[in-house]
């Protein structure tokens, strides 16, 4: 049973074609076919449900598949953790992160590069759902989301900052004299806002819900909060942005945020990270840089009161 097996299983395993996964392994078509081949007699059990065509994994190949992915994941920290011995590590630091955190993973990313130049931050934008089946397949080695998520109690958590919520307006004679609104004041006004489909939309309507209102937007978009700036910026409408995103400077001429009041939605967001002893070296890396730049006072300098500086974690295992 050889390491390279296991490698050819799991490509199979995600592009379900045995042409795709042996241009990703580098290899032949045959010899990939042959190595799980030998996988199955090793073990005793069908790995491919076989045919003129691939017909995909059977029940026991897809668990196969999994303790491979764990195989190869250990293999890789293996390596890592030697190359951070010897302050030489190297590869990429697979981030998930919701997309209302943007304005805040940039903090991270410069201290990881100063400290780490061999590293490469290879980040994506996306829901909790699939940040957890990520840290769980050993394609993601942290996360940054909502605490406050059911589900999480599988995974180490480290708290970074509170997320309210603003009301960004067009910086006009009506506003200029405010620094908060209502939900319910903000519902009678024309909005921009995300497509219910999306978390942070839900956040939103729960809010309103709560004191008894309903806003009807002008426009709605699946992709980004930016988008519903624009529009802001144009004059046009009002959108409900994480009241931290008004701290980037400059970035949005002619509007200004106002604290949405009565009732104030805060949800506690953080690191999230796979459970296991010792913890993953690029998980470790990213836990070390957030430490420090909460002991340092950077993540509250920027982030002002919006930062946790309260409950640093104790270091991780070093």
């Amino acid at each position: 049973m050889f390491l390279r097996q296991f490698e050819y299983l799991v490509a199979v395993a995600e592009e379900q074609h045995f042409g795709r996964a042996a241009e990703r392994c580098h290899v032949s078509q045959p010899s990939l076919s042959n190595g799980i081949k030998q996988l199955e007699l090793e073990l005793g059990v069908p790995i491919v449900r076989r045919g003129q065509r691939f017909h995909g994994l059977t029940a026991e190949g897809w668990r196969v598949a999994e303790w491979a992915r764990r195989v190869i994941a250990h293999r890789d920290a293996m390596r890592d953790e030697l190359a951070l011995m010897h302050d030489n590590l190297q590869g990429n630091l697979r981030m998930g992160a919701m997309p209302t955190c943007s304005p805040v993973v940039p903090m991270f990313t410069q201290l990881l590069r100063h400290r780490h130049p061999g590293v490469r931050a290879d980040i994506q934008f996306i829901g909790i759902e699939a940040m957890k089946v990520g840290l769980g397949n050993f394609s993601l080695d942290v996360g940054i989301t909502y605490l406050n998520e059911k589900d999480l109690y599988k995974l180490n958590s480290l708290p970074i900052y509170v997320e309210r919520q603003s009301l960004l307006v067009p910086d006009t004679e009506e506003f200029r004299n405010r620094t908060e609104i209502t939900w319910a004041e903000a519902a009678e006004l024309p909005l921009a806002l995300l497509r219910k489909s999306m978390h942070e939309r839900q956040i939103v309507d729960k809010a309103f819900e709560s004191v008894g209102c309903e806003p009807k937007p002008h426009v709605e978009c699946d992709t980004s909060i930016l988008h519903l700036m624009f529009h802001v910026m144009s004059g046009a409408l009002m959108t409900i942005i994480p009241g931290h995103f008004a701290l980037v400077p400059g970035t949005f001429p002619g509007t200004r945020a106002l604290d949405l009041v009565d009732p104030v939605i805060s949800s506690q967001v953080g690191l999230i990270w796979a459970e296991g002893d010792p913890t993953m070296p690029m998980a470790k890396v990213m836990v070390s840089v957030v430490q420090e730049l909460q002991k340092s006072g950077e993540l509250q300098r920027k982030l002002g009161d919006f930062a946790v500086v309260d409950k640093v974690a104790a270091p991780v295992d070093a």
